[in-house]
């Protein structure tokens, strides 16, 4: 199962990068495949463990503010696995090319 999610505190100036840290902290902790993106990240695993990490999300943002707004997109494949790469690399092989992704630049950056 693949999911989006995204946290927004509804409070303060508008900058939530400390928010975003500490969310990333407790999602990197839990050892799931996942991915930053501008807008959210996307996480992979079992129904039980990625929602479980999901609640534990939205709670630690909430524990810093006092209004919080999560958006959750899931797509649940029966039998998928590997979707965080498997769903990118599908639509850049029908487009014959390797297309932007902040994975791609995170690869250029590693060689």
């Amino acid at each position: 199962m693949l999911v989006e999610l995204s946290i927004l505190p509804l409070t303060g100036d508008g900058h939530h990068s400390d928010d975003l840290a500490e969310v990333l902290k407790l999602i990197d902790s839990y050892g799931l495949p996942y991915q930053l993106t501008p807008t959210g990240t996307c996480i992979e695993g079992k129904w039980n463990e990625v929602m479980e990490l999901v609640r534990q999300c939205h709670h630690r943002v909430r524990s810093r503010s006092p209004h919080v707004t999560t958006l959750i997109k899931i797509e649940d494949e029966e039998g998928a696995s590997d979707k965080l790469t498997r769903n990118i690399s599908s639509v850049e092989q029908k487009m014959g090319r390797q297309l932007s992704s902040s994975l791609n630049a995170r690869e250029g950056e590693i060689e």
